[in-house]
């Protein structure tokens, strides 16, 4: 089964650690990719843009509208994914909870893919 782990994070909290800091939590995510890499786990994943490059739609009026930015009242943004393939969304959990943003005040969301039939949900 496949599954989207959604990486939350508060923004510029990387900014706030010190140079060895952000290199052992960037070495720590380089670890997992590459077990994942090789466990054949990994399907893909990227890191988002900064939010103030955002543009949102809405509907406004009956028309869609396009604003800059999400500019919602959270403490936390959508920071990046990854896509695994893996035995049971317990494995899917455990992935999760090793990404080291969980630790700066993060969350993953472990969300199964539906099929294309989405039978499954």
């Amino acid at each position: 089964m496949k599954y989207m782990l959604l990486i939350w994070n508060r923004p510029g909290f990387t900014e706030e650690l010190t140079e060895r800091e952000r290199t052992a939590l960037f070495g720590e995510v380089d670890e997992i990719m590459k077990e994942l890499t090789e466990s054949g786990e990994l399907v893909g994943g990227q890191a988002l843009a900064d939010p103030s490059q955002t543009q949102t739609v809405r509907l406004a009026g009956g028309h869609p509208e396009v604003i800059d930015g999400p500019f919602m009242e959270s403490k936390e943004q959508f920071a990046g994914y990854l896509t695994v393939d893996c035995d049971s969304p317990q494995r899917a959990a455990e992935i999760a909870a090793r990404w080291p943003d969980v630790r700066f005040g993060g969350a993953l969301e472990v969300r199964p893919i539906m099929d294309e039939a989405g039978t499954e949900m």
